[in-house]
């Protein structure tokens, strides 16, 4: 019986449109300080000006650092070799425990797909870096739980 949709591609795709919408939200905002920025150049003189413009400057400044992390993320997800599949957890796996299905991508937190709860966590995260480098059959702890690898995709 063919499966009615790939999972991890499911998975994958929530996370680069997750990121696709940061990216979206945020530079709307840069465009929107930089709007406000120019029209109290036209309304504003003195002091008053010099501080609303400061401002301004310094949240388009904020959230420039914000696109740029955001960015980062999306260039990580593109790195993820979606195709392949491992038998040791790596970026881009999918890991069935005795506690859970952890999707190895972006730091997004417990999500429902498919009527089904994913726990879609970075490599870089502490149970991240617990899961990466483990095979099926093995086991690792992380807040006092037990968790049993029981599937690597």
């Amino acid at each position: 019986m063919p499966k009615p949709f790939n999972i991890k591609e499911s998975l994958y795709n929530y996370c680069m449109q997750y990121v696709e919408e940061r990216i979206a939200r945020i530079q709307n905002e840069i465009d929107l300080q930089q709007e406000a920025a120019n029209e109290e150049t036209k309304s504003s003189a003195g002091d008053k000006y010099e501080t609303g413009r400061a401002m301004a400057q310094l949240e388009i400044e904020r959230n420039a650092a914000q696109l740029k992390e955001a960015e980062k993320l999306r260039s990580f997800l593109q790195s993820i070799v979606r195709e392949s599949t491992s038998e040791v957890i790596i970026q881009g796996s999918l890991v069935t425990t005795s506690k859970g299905v952890f999707y190895i991508a972006i730091s997004i937190g417990a999500i429902t797909l498919h009527q089904q709860s994913y726990f879609i966590v970075s490599p870089d995260s502490p149970i991240g870096k617990l899961l990466l480098g483990k095979k099926v059959g093995e086991t690792m702890m992380w807040k006092n739980e037990r968790y049993n690898i029981m599937k690597v995709e």
